[in-house]
């Protein structure tokens, strides 16, 4: 379910890649390999209160959530280019990177 580190996602029956992402002092896991080109869907649960986790943003997917504590929130996107695209917080104290390959 909810892991740590480095991922590789799984595919869903739909081929979407799907991953959860728990936050709690940080994003587990912080580093997440997908395929370009196919849709991504994470699901970030924070399990924290502080206000740092309050939002995730994606920069370069022009992608922003906010975070409610204890509620499931699913984040979709359909990266086309391979490459390192970092995501995080607003203060940029909680950082991950997707990978695309």
């Amino acid at each position: 379910m909810f892991g740590r580190s480095l991922k590789n996602v799984a595919a869903g029956g739909n081929g979407t890649q799907e991953v959860d992402v728990r936050v709690r002092g940080g994003y587990s896991p912080d580093s997440i390999v997908v395929e370009r080109g196919r849709p991504v869907r994470l699901t970030f649960l924070r399990d924290e209160s502080s206000p740092c986790s309050e939002t995730v943003v994606f920069d370069d997917f022009d992608v922003r959530a906010t975070l409610p504590e204890g509620v499931p929130v699913i984040v979709e996107i359909t990266p086309d280019e391979p490459g390192s695209y970092a995501f995080g917080c607003e203060m940029d104290m909680y950082r991950g990177t997707l990978v695309v390959r």
